[in-house]
């Protein structure tokens, strides 16, 4: 019996040769197991080129040239270095590159402006995930966010202010305020592949506020209201707190205007024997624990219901609060997230 021909060991001229020659063969009715054992390629090759030839003919079985192109390269080891390191340290609008994050378009833009060197996406593929890079959403922060002074809340400014707070036996309470809409459609719901459920709700569009406060050891307290957020508001969110615990009181909240307006600042200042309205620096929502809660209502509370009017989504708000105020432990756990340990 003949041995059989290798097509891996052919000239370039024999191998555009054996290609045409196998497609015509199933062409004409053989299959392409025999075509693979005949003309000594694998069953893939032959479908792979069955399948250039239903989609460019004879033609496109020529076979490509191989080996890098003109211009093309790989990285050494210390530019590859400095390129991961410029990933790393910065976005690619702050490298002058017309791009917003960093996708395998731009990391192969910026290979070619700093060393003239074209790589493919496949291959910046293969140096990200050598570089231990790999995609992820990103977190979105203002550019106003002063990272220098969330250093030093974080290493100096709260524990200090903790330390205190132990001294003179004050609790800490971590406050915020959320605005809740009729339309908020949140979680997920199963259903047939390519047919997206739809959720009947009311037309009409209507909203509430709230304010909350919570502490690592589990309290809350809250004031579900309607209308804007105004400095009245958190006066009397502050006198509520004041009947509800009976000893010193810290209460750390965010840089919205009405926490600086002179009304509450007024206020702190009058009952300064019990309460002290303390600052975070501005623009970091994710180190406040009561952002949580926020997302515990929007989610598990509101994200289940379906309100039909202010009157109704109001009490659904109150509701889930008070039943979280008969669960100091769902409070408590909030304190274990990875960005408020700080906290607990």
């Amino acid at each position: 019996m003949p041995k059989r021909t290798d097509a891996r060991t052919l000239e370039p001229s024999a191998l555009h040769l054996l290609r045409r020659q196998a497609v015509r063969a199933v062409r004409g009715g053989m299959s392409q197991t025999d075509a693979a054992r005949i003309f000594g390629a694998s069953l893939r090759a032959i479908s792979k080129w069955m399948r250039l030839d239903r989609e460019g003919g004879l033609r496109a079985l020529t076979l490509k040239r191989r080996g890098r192109h003109p211009g093309a390269g790989c990285l050494s080891a210390q530019r590859a270095g400095r390129i991961r390191s410029l990933i790393v340290g910065k976005l690619p609008d702050q490298l002058k590159l017309p791009f917003y994050l960093w996708t395998r378009a731009a990391v192969v833009r910026l290979i070619a402006r700093e060393y003239g060197i074209a790589v493919s996406l496949v291959t910046v593929g293969r140096y990200l995930r050598a570089w231990g890079l790999s995609p992820q959403k990103p977190v979105r922060r203002a550019y106003e966010r002063n990272d220098a002074a969330i250093a030093r809340w974080l290493k100096r400014e709260y524990p200090a202010l903790a330390r205190q707070a132990k001294r003179e036996h004050a609790v800490i309470y971590w406050g915020d305020e959320m605005g809740l809409r009729s339309d908020h459609v949140t979680g997920t719901s199963y259903a047939p592949v390519g047919r997206t459920p739809v959720v009947r709700a009311t037309g009409q569009r209507f909203g509430c506020n709230m304010l909350s406060a919570i502490t690592n050891k589990g309290a809350l307290a809250f004031m579900v209201f309607e209308g804007k957020f105004k400095a009245p508001v958190f006066v009397a969110f502050m006198q509520r707190l004041l009947k509800q615990v009976a000893g010193p009181i810290y209460l750390i909240v965010d840089g919205h205007p009405v926490h600086k307006s002179g009304t509450a600042t007024h206020f702190a200042a009058t009952h300064a024997s019990r309460l002290r309205l303390i600052r975070m620096p501005g623009y970091c929502p994710e180190l406040n624990p009561d952002e949580l809660l926020n997302q515990d209502v929007k989610t598990n509370g509101l994200g289940k219901s379906r309100p039909t009017n202010r009157t109704e989504l109001m009490a659904i708000v109150r509701s889930h609060l008070y039943r979280r105020q008969k669960q100091p432990q769902v409070i408590t756990n909030l304190f274990r997230e990875k960005h408020v340990r700080y906290a607990a």
